[in-house]
């Protein structure tokens, strides 16, 4: 699943450290999703949906 964690993330300056901090995840999760390489579970998505203000269909798009 395609996902603009990257592009939101960037846009507000924060670190892919502070991301996984604050959502209670490894760097290496974040990494993965942010490479489309794992697909989060829905209370993973909901999370970063909630943190970045945005609905989970804004920010994950079926390929």
């Amino acid at each position: 699943m395609k996902n603009d964690i990257r592009k939101l993330r960037k846009n507000i300056g924060l670190r892919q450290e502070d991301l996984a901090r604050i959502l209670g995840v490894t760097r290496q999760t974040v990494i993965a999703i942010e490479n489309d390489k794992y697909d989060p579970t829905l209370e993973l998505a909901m999370k970063i949906s909630e943190f970045f203000g945005v609905s989970v269909n804004e920010i994950f798009h079926l390929r």
